[in-house]
């Protein structure tokens, strides 16, 4: 099984090229866009494509064969 790390946030929602770097799997913006357009990335087993979409508590991000989940 995959190891799994826990972003926690405060608001409603982050955006996913932000988890990214939260997450420390990029170590910038432009590299998290670069990363998601390219079609690296997926939220909750489905490849997403845009960095700002919304990521919700609950909401899994796998990337370069680590998971992230958003909790609160």
């Amino acid at each position: 099984m995959k190891n799994m790390e826990i972003i926690r946030i405060r608001d409603d929602y982050i955006k996913l090229g932000q988890v990214l770097k939260l997450a420390g799997l990029v170590d910038s913006g432009v590299d998290a866009k670069i990363e998601i357009q390219e079609g690296f990335v997926k939220v909750n087993g489905e490849v997403e494509l845009q960095r700002g979409r919304k990521i919700h508590v609950g909401d899994i991000i796998e990337f370069d064969g680590k998971l992230v989940k958003v909790e609160n």
